[in-house]
């Protein structure tokens, strides 16, 4: 079978695989954002998971006949491939419940373009037999098709670390599975191409589905008990992070670190777990705990510096806050289910009135998200109150002794030196 691709959502997770396998393989970029296309065309990516010259080495113009990268958001030019790879978004609604709206407009996308013996990939994490229960449906409705008759499935999660620059597509260990075994190993195939830490095939496109909603779950639930610390440890006027640093000396203690939980798989898939369990009549005790705690920590973290400030004899009403970063991690342009919002919210409650700066973040994005207006420049003198909430490197060459005398400094990464802030998560 000779491979052409097409890769459906051109975001943090499609793009870098796009460019992968354009290093082999005659590949097709579709998104439904024609501004997104434009800039990718350009050379550069806003998200920096890909690097210009990286990109630019496998741009093509045309629909390339043997290796190299198209981009485009018309239907007809995905047409002719055998092979769509979803990686759009799996959000959650307002009430936290599983938004499949993306998947589902984007299985209606591969159901008008899709032939006999092509294949659909799923990347897009979702709940254990969304795959099969969800999105395969609606690509038989459009298409008139039947799986595993006139085409084919696989499910490989998505595995990408946003901003990390050590851990990338290729370099981390990819699951992969398909419909029937035949293409559970051809999809298995096709990875391992690009993916040079190898690939790990799974039975089923459900266990692969279940195993990547966990990870997160896993890691979610973890931090929710080091943030449950941090406040048992408030209460007993100890620092949360030596008290880590000391039981971090056993070989076996897990490190994991307080903060607040966002972003676009953490805070986000266990709540996919926990709707297939409540749906299959199990309510998910320690999944829903843990999300509890997180997603309470950024009104913690303000009420915190509202206690500080108070300590100091600083006016809470109409006072001044400077808070230094709004995307959901270090040295990342990506705000998406950032919790930096839910301290700055709270904060105001308070009556406090918030700045914002962020070095990474687009302040157009930024806006358009959260209706948040951000600063270019700043004067710490100017504050009552310094919150650093994202750990960019930029920050570390910050004088933070130009800030008030009586201003408060709270570090909810522990990023600065311990000795020069009044307190940190």
């Amino acid at each position: 079978m000779s491979h052409k691709i097409c890769l459906i959502g051109l975001g943090y997770v499609g793009l870098p695989l796009a460019v992968e396998f354009a290093k082999h393989y005659p590949v097709i970029g579709f998104d439904i954002k024609q501004s997104r296309i434009d800039e990718l065309n350009t050379g550069h990516d806003s998200t920096l998971e890909v690097e210009d010259a990286n990109l630019q080495s496998v741009l093509k113009k045309s629909v390339p006949t043997d290796k190299g990268l198209f981009l485009t958001s018309s239907l007809t030019d995905i047409a002719p491939c055998n092979i769509y790879i979803v990686t759009v978004p799996t959000p959650v609604d307002k009430n936290n419940r599983p938004d499949l709206t993306p998947l589902v407009k984007a299985s209606e996308t591969v159901g008008k373009v899709i032939k006999k013996g092509d294949i659909v990939i799923y990347e897009s994490t979702v709940y254990p037999g969304c795959t099969e229960d969800d999105c395969i449906p609606v690509i038989e409705k459009a298409s008139g098709k039947k799986l595993n008759v006139d085409f084919f499935a696989g499910y490989s999660p998505e595995r990408i670390n946003p901003g990390d620059k050590e851990h990338t597509v290729t370099t981390i260990l990819k699951v992969t599975s398909g419909s029937t075994p035949e293409i559970a190993e051809v999809v298995d195939q096709l990875y391992k191409k690009v993916i040079k830490a190898g690939t790990f095939k799974a039975t089923s496109i459900k266990v692969a589905e279940t195993a990547k909603v966990i990870e997160n779950s896993q890691r979610d639930i973890n931090i929710a008990f080091v943030n449950e610390l941090a406040r048992i440890c408030a209460h007993l006027n100890l620092d949360t992070r030596s008290v880590l640093d000391a039981a971090g000396t056993k070989w076996n203690f897990l490190k994991f670190s307080p903060g607040l939980v966002g972003g676009h798989c953490i805070g986000v898939d266990p709540y996919y777990m926990a709707q297939k369990a409540q749906e299959v009549g199990y309510h998910p005790e320690i999944i829903l705990a843990g999300r509890r705690m997180n997603d309470s920590m950024g009104a913690w973290v303000a009420a915190r510096i509202i206690k500080l400030m108070i300590k100091k004899d600083i006016p809470v009403k109409d006072s001044r806050i400077l808070v230094l970063g709004i995307t959901f991690k270090e040295n990342c342009p990506d705000v998406r289910n950032t919790k930096v919002v839910d301290v700055i919210a709270e904060l105001r409650l308070f009556g406090c009135k918030v700045d914002i700066y962020d070095p990474w973040a687009s302040a157009e994005e930024v806006k358009h998200e959260y209706g948040e207006k951000m600063l270019s420049t700043y004067n710490l003198a100017d504050y009552h109150a310094i919150v650093l909430a994202v750990s960019h490197h930029e920050f570390r060459k910050i004088d933070f002794s130009k800030r008030a005398a009586s201003s408060v400094l709270y570090d909810i990464k522990s990023f600065l030196p311990f000795e020069i802030v009044d307190g940190r998560l």
